[in-house]
């Protein structure tokens, strides 16, 4: 079942390569979507696909090295359809 998630990281989650690993299990997983650094020093992600697959993706980043991720503020949204990639925004 295809889904798309909303996520707020908190914790250790900017400075440690947490939007390279986002990227790189997005693209291992095929999903789509895309992640951004906050101000306040959360990092902000939308994600696409398949439950298993954000499921897999999520594992993925609780075990990146120098990440920790202390709270997770998550909800389902709606579906973009024509999405193609997984990118990195922000600063």
């Amino acid at each position: 079942m295809v889904i798309r998630k909303h996520f707020f990281f908190s914790g250790r989650v900017q400075g440690v390569g947490f939007r390279w690993h986002a990227q790189y299990a997005a693209s291992t997983y095929n999903l789509t979507g895309w992640v951004e650094n906050l101000y306040d020093g959360r990092v902000e992600m939308e994600v696409q696909g398949e439950t298993t697959a954000i499921a897999m993706m999520l594992k993925a980043l609780y075990k990146a090295r120098f990440v920790l991720i202390d709270n997770i503020d998550e909800k389902n949204i709606p579906l973009v359809e024509g999405e193609r990639n997984f990118g990195v925004r922000g600063y």
